[in-house]
């Protein structure tokens, strides 16, 4: 609930030196109980943490097969080159690939990036 930090330590003060109680600042800032604790055991708003990275379960087998559509692609003439919206299709039409563009478009995405050439003054 709390993103900023400025309520977070003003109710942290008020309550760790005995200004407020809990049950006062749960009713005035509106907040529940748990939030409450969750304040008074971190100095700092801890923020969204995920365990595990997100598994992509449709496209996880296919991913190889993107890969080599893009290495051959490298050798290919810019303007034949394969879109996102066009391996998504060769995908369905080719393996019975049932899932979404966006994740075939952000698979992609992810390969393109780390495969691109930085250029480094000296």
């Amino acid at each position: 609930m709390y993103a900023n930090a400025e309520p977070w330590s003003e109710i942290r003060r008020r309550v760790l030196t005995g200004g407020l109680s809990k049950r006062q600042a749960c009713e005035q800032y509106r907040i529940h109980w748990k939030t409450l604790a969750k304040i008074l055991t971190h100095e700092k708003p801890p923020g969204y943490r995920r365990m595990r990275p997100a598994r992509r379960r449709t496209i996880e087998p296919l991913l190889p097969m993107i890969r080599q559509i893009l290495d051959d692609d490298g050798k290919a003439p810019r303007k034949q080159r394969h879109t996102g919206q066009r391996i998504w299709q060769r995908l369905r039409e080719e393996h019975g690939f049932t899932g979404s563009y966006t994740s075939v478009k952000d698979a992609v995405r992810e390969m393109k990036v780390g495969r691109r050439e930085v250029f480094l003054p000296l």
